[in-house]
């Protein structure tokens, strides 16, 4: 019975969390080419769009009774998305362990050990030059280490899709209106899934751009080492084959860099690498594909604030020597991060 009514609990306490949760803020911005705006999804309580999955998957698995009081919850994570996991796991009652790795920014990794009694940290880099691989494979470890363990699967579960099938698209078809572009930044393929199939339903004419990092391997490209977490992957993720594409913008990390110091000069805006890599696809895009008469609605999404990136998107010293690094010879890069 002990059991029954805590399990129910955690069972009213995630209906409580869900019912306090509000909408995040849609602003315009001032461009030349088009009619642009932007969803501050950093206003979400964890402080990224990563809040949608995270508290979504949670909900789902806490109502099939995979996840109970008892349960610890184990993920591989770049960082957003373990900091949306630590705060609702916290909120449950819940005991949650995040697997990161070098790339996750030193604030992240703070207030993650602030957050979780155990923070698994991997160093070893894969076999596509980055982590990804090697934070997969300790997840597994730890599964069979762990005596009542839950494995979210952001890379592959639905509840990750539907989550911003559900919220993020709601929420933006009702405040944007009819949308012509959509871009969005792809990591572990769930965002751009669940956004690109309700668009799509509401505005069949909207085009949806998907936005990657260069040596990321998600449509195709060659893997090489990546600095800035949250957008690209050194695997296909399965969630990725499930969204409505339409094209592709490949940006490069000093190029996403640019456009975070363009987005912070004109506008305010302090925000993330992937951010700043969708604002620069948009304008690499529109630069490219003049519009006629018609101004094109155009959205993307803040993902996360800049504040976690202090010391390396917005560090001059860290930029000069990601300038240096790009501007090397790829064999020479390629033996560096060896």
């Amino acid at each position: 019975m002990l059991h029954r009514r805590a399990d129910q609990f955690v069972i009213e306490r995630a209906r409580q969390i869900r019912r306090g949760l509000t909408e995040t803020p849609l602003i315009p911005l001032a461009d030349e080419r088009c009619d642009l705006v932007v969803k501050l999804e950093f206003c979400n309580p964890a402080g990224s769009t990563k809040d949608r999955s995270a508290l979504w998957i949670l909900e789902q698995a806490i109502g099939r009774g995979e996840i109970t009081q008892d349960t610890t919850v184990v993920e591989s994570s770049s960082g957003n998305f373990a900091l949306a996991l630590a705060f609702y796991c916290r909120l449950l009652g819940i005991s949650f362990v995040p697997v990161i790795d070098p790339n996750c920014n030193e604030a992240t990794e703070a207030q993650l050990r602030q957050l979780c009694e155990r923070v698994e940290k991997v160093s070893v880099r894969d076999s596509a030059g980055s982590y990804l691989k090697t934070r997969l494979s300790r997840v597994q470890e730890l599964l069979v280490e762990l005596d009542s363990a839950y494995w979210p699967n952001q890379y592959a579960n639905p509840d990750a899709r539907d989550a911003h099938y559900r919220f993020t698209a709601g929420e933006l078809i009702a405040q944007a209106g009819p949308l012509d572009y959509l871009f969005v930044g792809v990591g572990t393929g769930g965002t751009i899934a669940g956004l690109s199939h309700r668009i799509k339903e509401t505005y069949p004419g909207c085009v949806v751009v998907a936005v990657d990092t260069e040596g990321s391997v998600i449509f195709g490209g060659p893997p090489k080492k990546r600095r800035i977490p949250g957008i690209g992957s050194s695997i296909v993720p399965p969630l990725c084959g499930q969204a409505l594409i339409d094209q592709v913008e490949i940006v490069s990390e000093v190029r996403a860099v640019e456009a975070c110091g363009a987005l912070v000069a004109k506008y305010g805006v302090y925000a993330g690498g992937s951010t700043g890599s969708s604002y620069a696809a948009v304008q690499d895009y529109f630069a490219r594909h003049r519009p006629g008469a018609h101004r094109p609605r155009v959205a993307f999404l803040a993902a996360d604030r800049g504040h976690a990136y202090a010391r390396t998107v917005y560090d001059p010293t860290w930029v000069q020597q990601l300038r240096a690094e790009a501007a090397q010879p790829a064999g020479v890069e390629a033996l560096a991060a060896n």
